[in-house]
């Protein structure tokens, strides 16, 4: 038996779709979730096979150090673990120098 290999890219979208299924067991977060991507319920199934989408799962959960702990501890999932998976599915990130 030979042992599969994953891209980066794999990993990553399991991760993201970890992340999502983090965000529905909650109401309270995924209503955040909801309220600032604009989706409602009924279209979350079909956003998730876009990768952009998956990318703004990890951007959310990025954007609010109680989520990264709270998925982290119930996933077992390091936060650089958590942007190396963004970063492969969308890119690095930037900030840009505002005067």
């Amino acid at each position: 038996m030979t042992k599969r290999d994953f891209t980066p890219g794999q990993v990553a979208e399991t991760l993201a779709i970890r992340a999502l299924s983090f965000l529905a067991q909650e109401p309270a977060r995924l209503g955040r979730f909801l309220a600032e991507t604009g989706l409602g319920p009924e279209t979350i199934r079909t956003a998730a096979k876009d990768k952009a989408f998956l990318v703004g799962v990890l951007d959310f959960i990025l954007s609010d150090e109680g989520l990264i702990d709270d998925f982290g501890a119930a996933n077992g999932i390091k936060p650089r673990q958590l942007i190396a998976a963004r970063e492969a599915l969308g890119g690095p990130t930037w900030e840009r120098d505002v005067p």
